[in-house]
């Protein structure tokens, strides 16, 4: 791999394209090691990053980004601007770094040693480029107006161009720009993915490529799930669970705790139960997220309540009503849940006689005693794993904050997405 110097700021602005290296060079991951501040893959030593794994994993993702964008510029201005820019200010815009923090505590869980520091640290910045992809083309997909607080990406570009190409024409290009923005994340992700596995010995090596490739499919398979449940108007708690494992357990949890234990050199026996450890933990992160987006705080959740029951989206919460209120013959529940969902036009009114059709058919109870129950289920596939690493209780205490309950013998809040 090459040295490269890079002529985009810290803010991924983009300045003069200048000398970019050879076509798909990349920064070399030595560089900087040893210095808190430096622009390579992290220090050497893995005390240093498990002061502030975000940190560590979002120095990774700034100099790879401005890297990247500044490639972008010398390949077009517009595109650079319009589409690169807003791939890198979105995933620097991550916040928690979740998924990197399940794979470098699982490492260092099963792990004796400091391990392939670098090698983690670019995997797990590649896996918020992925979530970039995801939530970039779900958002597009959802007709989603906010994420994180701000216009999504694609009406952030509509917005743009709105003035000079008209409400439709504009409209037209920004979902082009969303999707195509979900693609070149997809891509970076990969570029830095397979950087980071030529960093590794061989066989390590190939164990990631198999579970990064594993990744990637399951991911798309379930956005797929996803809306296709929506379009065929799926009423299957099963399915509906299916789809929440593939779609965020899988990506979220499972997959980087795999990842963080093919890097330490884990055995499989001990690989298998922290990954049905992940799994567990992973499918109560998604059921908490669908709570939480019909009784959480925009605020805090970063988007506005109800986009799934406007979009109609059959998760395992509504499911479950439904199944309830058909078996005691509750009819008006199932009449309301019949009008209001999939009504993109629902106002507040129509989310309160939901959320009432929710609590009293006992989803919502059904719901959150299942999310104590996959923790739970987490917890003994953990103790059975029996990782003894420097790790081990943060890992422990990541998966239950994925479920919304707080570290053991504290009070603590949860993860969210």
């Amino acid at each position: 791999m090459f040295s490269v110097p890079l002529s985009a700021s810290a803010e991924g602005r983009v300045g003069p394209p200048g000398r970019v290296g050879p076509p798909g060079a990349l920064p070399h991951p030595a560089e900087g090691r040893g210095s808190p501040g430096g622009a390579g893959w992290g220090p050497e030593s893995a005390g240093c990053v498990d002061d502030d794994v975000p940190d560590a994993v979002g120095r990774v993702l700034d100099r790879f980004l401005d890297h990247r964008v500044a490639r972008a510029a010398a390949a077009d201005g517009t595109f650079a601007v319009d589409v690169a820019r807003r791939v890198a200010e979105f995933t620097r815009s991550g916040g928690k770094r979740t998924r990197g923090q399940f794979l470098w505590w699982a490492m260092r869980a099963c792990g004796r040693g400091d391990g392939p520091v670098g090698a983690a640290l670019a995997t797990a910045a590649a896996l918020e480029l992925l979530q970039t992809c995801a939530l970039v083309q779900d958002d597009v997909m959802d007709g989603s107006a906010t994420r994180r607080g701000r216009p999504a990406l694609h009406l952030d570009v509509a917005a743009q161009y709105a003035p000079g190409a008209g409400g439709r024409g504009a409209a037209d290009l920004g979902a082009a720009a969303g999707v195509l923005a979900g693609d070149l994340a997809l891509a970076w992700a990969d570029d830095l993915a397979a950087a980071a596995q030529t960093e590794l010995r061989p066989r390590a090596g190939a164990l990631v490529r198999e579970v990064w490739s594993d990744l990637r499919t399951e991911l798309v398979a379930g956005q797929y799930a996803d809306v296709h449940g929506q379009v065929t108007r799926s009423r299957s708690p099963g399915r509906a669970v299916r789809t929440a494992r593939l779609k965020s357990a899988m990506y979220s949890v499972e997959r980087p705790v795999h990842l963080g234990a093919v890097l330490a050199g884990a055995d499989p026996g001990q690989v298998a139960e922290l990954r049905r450890a992940g799994r567990c933990a992973g499918i109560a992160f998604q059921l908490k997220d669908d709570l939480d987006g019909v009784f959480g705080d925009p605020a805090r959740i970063g988007k506005p309540c109800g986009e799934d029951v406007r979009a109609g989206k059959p998760t395992y919460l509504v499911t479950v009503a439904h199944a309830r209120a058909a078996a005691r013959g509750d009819r008006a529940s199932s009449s309301v849940l019949e009008r209001c969902l999939g009504d993109p036009d629902l106002d507040d009114g129509g989310l309160a006689e939901v959320r009432e059709v929710l609590v009293g058919t006992g989803a919502v109870a059904a719901v959150r005693s299942r999310i104590e129950r996959l923790s739970a289920r987490s917890a003994e596939h953990l103790e059975r794993a029996r990782p003894t690493g420097p790790g081990a209780g943060r890992l422990a205490d990541l998966l239950r904050a994925a479920a919304g309950l707080p570290p053991a013998g504290a009070g603590g809040a949860g993860a969210t997405r």
